[in-house]
């Protein structure tokens, strides 16, 4: 995931960073001045959850006011009954970034989902699929037993990973188990990534913590306020198989409990507000430790674009 501003590659911007930083907006603004030296900005959604129809207030799907006139893409693209997954996102925003060049528009990658921009940039690795039986004895694994497990049959995923990081941790060891390979054996032949045929402007944001953590909680009530009640009541109403993603997304869960009278107003509130705060937390940690360290970070607060995108206007 390497920067490439070779003046020989068109190029495309990318904005990353945890739930609440500001992202949209940013990217609203920097498309907004290459409007004005005569330039067309295109913003290409990089987040998870705004990709579903189903979730725009939840997601904090920019409105019509929001967007500033700028053209947005692949926002609100999936039924929430279709799982969009890191794959499929990827071979549609490669869809999105040929489109603009193709126009002679500068893309603008928006979002906070890091397998998003890692599949995009990098490409897939041809895992198969994991044996069924495999997953379910590994999934049934505590925390504790999967660190050490990992540490016997993938002693390198075992250094990389945190000792918390269940998830992760779970997927390496159903690799190993069912492929006979461990993990980087099959990173190792990613292929199909776009960081070599584009010059890349990144910026990471990662906001003082307090700063974000206020934000993602009158994030949240606010969403209450704007018909997010509504919304999961709708998207309740459709039945859907509860291990969609869109029926995992933050809030939902959280609100649902308060529809079916599992939780208190005040009690909803509180549990979608640490949900919220706990997602931009391991967002925050992914993009500070996982994203090279010669892409430019900021906090946010007094940042423009032009201080950081200044190679796109020359």
């Amino acid at each position: 995931m390497s920067t490439n501003i070779s003046p020989d590659l068109k190029p495309v911007a990318l904005i990353a960073g945890p739930t609440a930083s500001g992202k949209s907006d940013l990217a609203v603004k920097l498309a907004q001045r290459l409007g004005r030296e005569g330039r067309h900005g295109v913003i290409i959604n990089a987040d998870s959850q705004q990709v579903y129809r189903d979730l725009r207030i939840l997601s904090a799907r920019p409105t019509e006011d929001e967007m500033g006139g700028i053209e947005h893409r692949l926002f609100g693209t999936w039924d929430g009954a279709e799982p969009c997954s890191a794959a499929n996102w990827a071979e549609a925003a490669k869809a999105a970034i040929e489109e603009a060049h193709a126009a002679g528009s500068v893309p603008i990658l928006c979002g906070g989902t890091g397998l998003y921009i890692r599949t995009l940039l990098d490409g897939i690795s041809p895992i198969p699929a994991i044996d069924p039986h495999v997953r379910e004895a590994v999934r049934e694994l505590s925390t504790e037993d999967l660190r050490a497990r990992l540490v016997e049959e993938d002693p390198e995923a075992a250094g990389r990973l945190g000792p918390r990081d269940s998830q992760r941790m779970a997927r390496a060891l159903e690799v190993v188990r069912s492929t006979g390979h461990p993990m980087i054996y099959w990173q190792d032949r990613q292929s199909g990534g776009i960081a070599g045929e584009i010059a890349l402007h990144p910026l990471v944001l990662l906001p003082e913590r307090e700063w974000l953590n206020a934000r993602c909680d009158l994030r949240f009530e606010r969403m209450l306020d704007k018909g997010a009640l509504a919304e999961v009541e709708a998207l309740l109403a459709r039945d859907l198989d509860p291990a969609l993603p869109v029926m995992r997304a933050i809030g939902v869960p959280e609100i649902r409990a308060l529809l079916e009278g599992d939780l208190s107003r005040a009690e909803a509130i509180a549990a979608g507000q640490l949900a919220t705060r706990q997602y931009a937390k391991r967002q925050y940690t992914w993009f500070r430790n996982q994203l090279p360290q010669s892409w430019p970070r900021a906090d946010n607060k007094t940042i423009a674009d032009h201080d950081f995108f200044v190679s796109l206007f020359q």
